[in-house]
């Protein structure tokens, strides 16, 4: 069995899962600190609640373009590229904006949160505020993956697959770093993984762009008035001249070519469009990526905010399980 598709989503989901292992952990910890475990129940619930939804959200959308794939609707063979476009671009967003944001506000998370914590423990309802704070980080982790999930839905269930073994590694790192108090350098394994999401975000382009042609290539074969937009002897129809034919050399449906279509979009058919807008996408965020990794800390920021440095208690010990 290939297992090249389910890759992406494994990086993905463990990535993000460490993020939101990350603020549960921190949660914990300050809980275990402040003496009011009695409330760690609620921070469960939260996390419960925060994968049911996302679970949710990821049904939806893999129903809606199972129900155009089998739809008789004339216009349906144009609406599921159209969406699947559409998607596309929301998961580019998505995880360009996780992707900056998380690397620039990383050295304050843990002050951040902390904060949060203790202002929502001077409150009547503090179960509520913690399951909330809960639920929100862990539904904008779950969101994300579940929309790059659905942009990739048409190689099937081991995207899905992906997710889940992501999701149990993900668990497995937090277990280890808040529970075993195993030291492990964080600030490289995100930046590590920064890179690899970077070029996988960037093949979404090519991906996004190839649905949008689908879309308007199914439209003129639908209308006839719009047949001039694509005709028949060309593949593109808004994506300019090609730039290379490579499906007789490497295909995208063959190893090697397969893996580094699922990890970086790579195309047996490029044209222009796509080639463009790779290159303009892979330029543009990864400047502002690798700038903020060299970025000082703000002024709301200590050294000691760092992912790198956190330092939750363990068996009534201060101990750091990060290593520096």
């Amino acid at each position: 069995m290939d297992i090249t598709a389910a890759l992406p989503t494994f990086v993905i989901t463990l990535r993000e899962g460490v993020e939101a292992a990350l603020v549960v952990g921190i949660v914990l910890a300050y809980l275990r600190k402040a003496g009011q475990e009695r409330l760690n129940t609620w921070v469960y619930a939260g996390i419960a609640a925060g994968i049911t939804a996302s679970i949710a959200v990821g049904l939806i959308f893999n129903g809606v373009l199972l129900a155009l794939g089998q739809s008789n609707q004339p216009y349906a063979p144009v609406i599921k590229p159209l969406l699947e476009g559409i998607l596309g671009v929301g998961a580019i967003v998505l995880l360009t904006w996780m992707l900056v944001w998380m690397t620039q506000q990383a050295r304050s998370l843990k002050g951040e949160l902390e904060g949060a914590v203790s202002v929502a423990l001077q409150k009547t309802d503090a179960g509520w505020g913690i399951f909330g704070l809960i639920l929100i980080a862990v539904l904008r982790e779950g969101f994300e993956t579940v929309v790059f999930i659905s942009a990739q839905f048409q190689q099937g269930w081991l995207p899905v697959a992906g997710a889940i073994a992501g999701l149990l590694g993900a668990t497995g790192i937090g277990f280890l770093l808040f529970r075993l108090g195993v030291k492990i350098n964080l600030r490289q394994f995100f930046q590590g993984m920064g890179v690899l999401l970077l070029l996988i975000v960037s093949g979404l382009v090519i991906g996004a762009l190839r649905h949008f042609n689908g879309a308007v290539m199914a439209l003129a074969q639908v209308d006839p008035q719009f047949a001039a937009l694509c005709p028949e002897t060309r593949a593109s129809c808004i994506l300019g001249g090609q730039v290379w034919d490579l499906s007789q050399i490497l295909p995208d449906r063959q190893f090697p070519g397969i893996l580094l279509k699922s990890f970086f979009g790579y195309t047996q058919r490029l044209y222009w469009a796509q080639a463009i807008a790779y290159l303009a996408f892979l330029l543009t965020v990864g400047s502002i990526y690798f700038r903020s990794l060299g970025g000082k800390l703000s002024p709301a920021a200590s050294p000691t905010s760092s992912p790198s440095t956190l330092s939750p208690p363990t068996s009534g010990s201060e101990r750091s399980p990060i290593k520096n």
